[in-house]
This record gives structure tokens, C-alpha cells and sequence, in this order.
């Protein structure tokens, strides 16, 4: 398979899908997938294994988002503070989650359509993240947990007055 479009990004094999991490410069992508991999290390996530950090190419092949790193770059992570690092990787994995740091839309409850994405014509699961958030428990919890969005709601007309309660249908009083 040939490299398709160069994008900035970093990815990070996590069990066997790839996290897409994205986001505008020094918003922490090479940071994130440092993380990821730690986390597999310490049991905390899947093995994870770097696929490629700051410019990763992606294809769309049977309707599956490839990614691959750059050629130039492939083994290489940049660890603020130490420089770049050699790293063991993969050289290509297909994209199961797409992670958006610094993004606009993040909010504590974020409605269905900020969940997901259209790249490259394939759909994928997205978690829009704030600056300043940790990024690792949103990823850790994406991966290992389902919506539950449909059937559990916050009341708008709490008891308590705050507005933040999860319906009475399922937690009580």
C-alpha cells in the first residue's frame, strides 16, 4: 500500500486500533502519545505501541482509516525536555478513535454529533478535548466503556436546583 495524504498528527496502536491524535501546534500530540504508551505499559490501557508522532500519512483502503508514519519520522517521538527519542513502533494500524486536542467544541457533555467524525470517508468515533484536560482518562474511558447516553439523561429541573443529576429512573435519591 502507498502512503496516502500527510497529515500533522501523531497515532498510537492501542490493542489493535489506532488512536488519530490531532490538534493545532504544541497542543500536546507527541505528549498524548508518550501517555498512551506509558499507560499500556502500566496495564492501565491495551499494549500500545507508537505508529507514528507529528506527521503520520492516512489511507482509506475497503472502507478502513489506515494510518502510517512518515517515512523520515517513523520510530522517532519528541519527549519535551529530553528531545527526540527512538521508540518502537508499527508501521501501519487501522484508526479506531480520533482524538482532538485543543478543540473548540469540547464541552462536559457533549452532544452525539461532537462524538463522531467523517475523515477521509470513513466513520469514527471522535472525543473532542479542552485545553488544559487530561486527555488519557477520556481515551482510557472511550475505549473501555460504552454510551450510556440513551438511556440515562441530566435534569434540566433538578431537585437540587444545579441542573447536573442523572434521572431518577436510574439513580435515586
Amino acid at each position: 500500500m502507498t502512503a496516502g495524504a500527510s497529515v500533522h498528527a501523531s497515532a498510537v496502536l492501542v490493542g489493535d486500533r489506532a488512536v488519530l491524535i490531532r490538534g493545532p501546534s504544541g497542543a500536546g500530540k507527541s505528549r498524548l502519545a508518550f501517555d498512551l504508551i506509558l499507560a499500556g505499559r502500566a496495564g492501565q490501557l491495551p499494549q500500545a505501541i507508537l505508529v507514528g508522532d507529528d506527521r503520520v500519512h492516512l489511507d482509506t483502503v475497503a472502507g478502513q482509516l489506515w494510518v502510517r508514519p512518515a517515512a523520515e519520522l517513523a520510530g522517532l517521538i519528541e519527549v519535551r525536555g529530553l528531545g527526540i527519542r527512538h521508540c518502537d513502533f508499527v508501521g501501519e494500524a487501522v484508526v479506531g478513535l480520533v482524538a482532538d486536542l485543543a478543540a473548540s467544541d469540547a464541552e462536559r457533555l457533549p452532544p452525539p454529533e461532537a462524538l463522531s467524525i467523517h475523515l477521509n470517508g470513513v466513520f469514527l468515533p471522535r472525543i473532542p478535548i479542552g485545553t488544559g484536560y487530561a486527555a488519557v482518562p477520556l481515551i482510557a474511558a472511550a475505549l473501555t466503556t460504552t454510551d450510556g447516553s440513551g438511556s440515562v439523561q441530566p435534569l434540566d429541573d433538578c431537585s437540587k436546583g444545579i441542573g447536573n443529576h442523572i434521572s431518577p429512573n436510574i439513580a435515586t435519591e
